[in-house]
């Protein structure tokens, strides 16, 4: 499987995701929506959107690794959130998160700001695909 970052010189300079990824072979992942829920089923750092934040991709690595890939294999993230005046406050503690949980693989990303969640408490849902080769 070939992966290839699409970063147009003739839009903005990304920072903290690509605007495009080709995928050439292999498969692809298709990942629900994950929130802050722990293996127990109940959410996580209530109130706290970083700490739900950084649940919602353990989750979503976990779901990548079960299909044979990392979280490197993630293309495409999007993130919805409760509150996005709150979400872009805390960008470089979320930054520090991803990092932390991701490394340098930045996929294409979107951002929405919803009024709810099917998971009461839930202040962030994040869903993707991987490419898995």
């Amino acid at each position: 499987m070939e992966k290839r970052i699409i970063n147009p010189p003739s839009l903005p300079k990304p920072r903290g995701f690509s605007h495009g990824i080709l995928i050439s072979g292999g498969k692809i992942l298709f990942l629900a929506g994950q929130d802050g829920s722990g293996p127990d089923g109940k959410m996580v750092a209530l109130g706290d959107l970083v700490g739900q934040f950084e649940q919602a991709l353990k989750n979503l690595r976990t779901v990548a690794e079960a299909a044979g890939g990392t979280a490197a294999d993630i293309v495409k993230l999007t993130i919805f959130v409760r509150h996005r005046d709150e979400y872009m406050s805390k960008l470089k503690e979320l930054g520090r998160v991803y990092r932390a949980c991701f490394g340098d693989n930045w996929p294409a990303m979107a951002l929405f700001e919803t009024s709810g969640f099917f998971n009461d408490g839930a202040l962030i849902e994040i869903e993707g695909f991987a490419a898995l080769a």
